[in-house]
């Protein structure tokens, strides 16, 4: 077989860095080949189809093959380091998805704001994969040689809102209006990137100064959902994702378009000195997926222009 293959133009994938599968040429590629040992075109197109028919159909035992091979593989863990926004679609969907797909990995999520995962990072954590509710985190990294630019990919895009708690009147309607609350939650402009881009927002509209005396300032984006959705603050400016997962708020209004100079884009990374380097680079390309795309969706974010 290995003959009547190679001589009608088949390759085995390993020649190419592959599994050893058999990749078939086109038929006219094919008859070509048999055509150059001498054999009239008429008799070889059918002689080659049947050929063609043969070396496919055990090119799919072969994966098949592969496929089963997978109960095989050592079991792996690996640690995924993500912003705290991220942590019901990671939790209740997408590891579960991934673990179907890959039996033998287990994903283990830790969660909070990005600025406090960049540092555990940097003091030894010991995380494969990274992701971040910002840019300025995994640049951050890359700039201290934790993650490699090359591996970042601009994954998702999500929104801030302004939030009040369900059934509040306190005449806020717009995004301008959170200078009439007497109390406000904003995540820490320190660490969270859900507080720097509200800083951001909030300074770009001339009411950072007037909004700062009144604020109580969480040290993760979930902290501040919380304040507002138990009635500790009148208001607070949370990610849309993040909105979308409690009855207890309600949205007033997305930040204004021009008051953020870039939008509130979410990287993902393969850390560098990651011990599981292989199982990690399949969850990263798992999470580009289309099916994982749709959850993020279903979850409120939009796939990073």
């Amino acid at each position: 077989m290995r003959a009547v293959s190679a001589r009608l133009g088949f390759r085995r994938s390993e020649e190419m860095g592959g599994d050893g599968i058999w990749e078939a040429p086109s038929e006219e590629k094919a008859v070509y080949y048999a055509m150059a040992m001498g054999m009239e075109e008429t008799k070889m197109r059918k002689w080659t189809r049947g050929c063609l028919a043969l070396l496919v159909t055990a090119g799919l035992l072969g994966a098949c093959g592969n496929a089963a091979d997978t109960s095989k593989q050592e079991p792996v863990t690996i640690l995924a380091a993500a912003a705290a926004s991220l942590k019901y679609s990671f939790d209740e969907e997408l590891i579960p998805m991934f673990q179907d797909r890959y039996p033998w990995i287990t994903v283990e999520g830790t969660y909070d704001s990005s600025g406090k995962l960049q540092t555990q990072i940097e003091e030894g954590m010991e995380a494969d994969v990274f992701m971040s509710a910002a840019m300025k985190q995994m640049q951050d990294l890359e700039a201290g040689g934790y993650v490699d630019e090359a591996d970042e990919v601009k994954l998702l895009e999500n929104k801030i809102v302004l939030i009040v708690p369900e059934g509040a009147d306190s005449g806020i309607v717009s995004f301008e209006d959170i200078v009439k609350a007497d109390t406000i939650a904003l995540g820490d402009p320190e660490s969270v990137p859900v507080g720097q881009y509200a800083q951001e927002a909030l300074t770009n509209l001339n009411l950072w100064d007037e909004v700062t005396p009144k604020t109580s300032f969480g040290t993760n984006v979930t902290e501040v959902l919380n304040w507002v959705a138990e009635g500790s603050a009148d208001a607070g400016i949370v990610y849309a994702t993040d909105a979308a997962t409690t009855h207890q708020v309600r949205v007033v209004a997305e930040a204004p378009a021009d008051s953020l100079e870039e939008p509130v884009i979410y990287p993902v990374a393969v850390v560098k000195n990651s011990a599981h380097r292989e199982a990690a680079e399949l969850f990263v390309e798992f999470l580009q997926s289309e099916e994982a795309m749709k959850v993020f969706e279903d979850y409120g974010f939009s796939p990073a222009e």
